[in-house]
């Protein structure tokens, strides 16, 4: 983890953390319920767009959480 990374991959990260005894299909479901119900749509937003710009350098459970966000 980069204290250079933006604030919602290092949030995200830590969630995933929580979820880590779950298969990713399981885990990505609970992230981006998390995600969904707690953070603020414009930070959502932005996590999705940090995902759709570098998803091959993230964790597959965010790549998969972000696909599944309104």
């Amino acid at each position: 983890m980069s204290h250079g990374e933006p604030a919602e991959l290092r949030m995200v990260n830590d969630i995933i953390v929580n979820f880590g005894y779950l298969p990713t299909e399981q885990a990505a479901a609970a992230v981006a319920n998390h995600v969904e119900k707690f953070w603020d749509p414009r930070m959502r937003c932005r996590l999705v767009e940090l995902v759709t710009a570098d998803p091959e350098h993230l964790d597959p459970v965010v790549v998969a959480a972000a696909a599944l966000l309104p």
